[in-house]
């Protein structure tokens, strides 16, 4: 078995032994956003067979670019403290990935590749059109320019946006969301 299958498999089953799903897992196509909800909204805890309250099993969903990329797509220019000029971004709606994900929660941490960590109102995913950027100008992101993923408000669209507290929420080389 080659190690991509392999790792598939590990994935999967390492998923459901959590209580979670896999989604997206295509052979040969790595991980590129892993999300793990410690708790849904409106979910009753759960007890065990003695009455006992018990933590909910997280769930994990695992998505891959090709399934970040079916999703529907958007395109804004916005103006961004990282570089002089107006950058066109592309990616899905940061609310239509967590619906992909079904899971719902107050907030979320978002964790780079470096495990640098920022926390984002699962309400911005709502109120405002957030994105998981992929491409940059057209060109896809690599882990040199902020990618594969980087979490990019749209900043021109509303002045509340251009503050610092939304800067601090744009993770680049997101690799995880962890919903609460």
């Amino acid at each position: 078995m080659n190690f991509n299958k392999h790792c598939a498999r590990l994935t999967v089953a390492f998923s459901v032994c959590l209580g979670g799903i896999a989604l997206a897992q295509t052979q040969g196509d790595p991980v590129v956003l892993t999300i793990t909800a410690t708790a849904t909204a409106g979910k009753a805890p759960a007890a065990d067979s003695a009455g006992k309250e018990k933590a909910p099993a997280p769930s994990v969903v695992t998505f891959n670019m090709k399934f970040l990329k079916s999703l529907p797509q958007r395109t804004f220019v916005t103006k961004t403290p990282w570089y002089k000029d107006p950058v066109k971004f592309t990616g899905p709606l940061l609310r239509d990935v967590l619906a992909a994900a079904k899971v719902k929660g107050e907030s979320m941490s978002a964790i780079a590749l470096d495990d640098y960590q920022a926390k984002i109102p699962v309400s911005d995913a709502t109120d405002y059109d957030v994105i998981l950027a992929h491409q940059m100008d057209g060109k896809t992101l690599t882990p040199k320019d902020k990618g594969p993923l980087f979490v990019v408000y749209p900043y021109d669209s509303k002045p509340e946006l251009q503050a610092v507290r939304f800067y601090e929420r744009s993770i680049w080389q997101l690799k995880a969301l962890r919903v609460e």
